[in-house]
């Protein structure tokens, strides 16, 4: 009778060990609905820890996006397929289109008209990066005439910046390399994102710097394409559940993201 309740409670322990590591179980109809064709391919574009960066000292890729990605497929039971883009542009037109089943990114009244958002992931303040020996210092400094203020082209920075900045001139960039070249040259006086992929660049650029301060928030959230409605509960049932695990902040520390507020760094 021992040995047979020693059985019992080692199944048992096995079966509690099993929930643990998986609180989130997908059933067929949402594999279907979230990655239809069997693999949940994960839009991503390189140069911000946002999304996906090279990781030298492990040998493979990371990101926030990156890993929320993985892990979504992990708890929907299908293979992980990242599909990777040289800028945010063609990563929002992947899902708007359907050609891509995920993408982590600024979840935009106007983006929200495209595709669908589960809750807010984390957030990420909006700055300036300005080039070596540049005179500017403050936020205000930056909308003054004469000052040519670069953007990702067709990105929230742009529409914002193009409504708010008054005296300012806005120049639109392809994507972040591109950015770095204008700023080097002297084509620019600043550059606008949001600070995770502003000190990534500032590495890329001896010298520069990020201003105090904020002019904005990103918010990112979970974008899937429109008509998956089916699946959008379990899109925020898993945004909820890898943040009170602790998976979002672990997935900043290892981008090395900065500039990034959770409600866990709020509290």
């Amino acid at each position: 009778m021992a040995g047979r309740r020693q059985i019992i409670i080692a199944v048992l322990m096995v079966a509690v060990a099993l929930c643990a590591g998986s609180p989130l179980a997908a059933d067929p109809d949402i594999k279907q609905i979230l990655a239809p064709s069997g693999a949940l391919r994960v839009a991503l574009y390189t140069g911000t820890p946002t999304s996906i960066l090279p990781d030298p000292k492990l040998g493979g890729p990371k990101g926030v996006g990156y890993d929320l990605g993985k892990e979504l497929a992990t708890r929907l039971g299908v293979p992980f397929e990242p599909v990777i883009f040289s800028k945010n542009a063609d990563v929002l037109e992947a899902v708007k289109t359907g050609k891509a089943d995920f993408a982590l990114t600024n979840a935009t009244p106007a983006r929200a008209k495209e595709m669908d958002f589960g809750p807010p992931a984390f957030e990420v303040e909006l700055g300036y990066l300005v080039p070596k020996g540049s005179a500017l210092s403050t936020l205000a400094d930056v909308d003054a005439a004469g000052i040519r203020v670069g953007v990702t082209a067709g990105s929230s920075s742009d529409g914002a910046l193009s409504r708010d900045l008054k005296n300012a001139e806005i120049v639109r960039a392809t994507n972040f390399d591109a950015a770095i070249e204008m700023l080097a040259a002297g084509g620019l006086n600043a550059y606008a994102t949001n600070k995770a992929s502003l000190f990534e660049m500032s590495e890329k650029l001896p010298g520069s710097r990020v201003l105090d301060g904020r002019w904005g928030v990103e918010r990112f959230a979970i974008g899937i394409p429109k008509g998956r409605d089916g699946g959008l509960a379990f899109i925020r049932q898993f945004t909820e559940a890898v943040k009170s695990e602790g998976l979002i902040n672990a997935a900043i520390a290892r981008a090395g993201l900065r500039g990034a507020v959770t409600s866990e760094t709020q509290n």
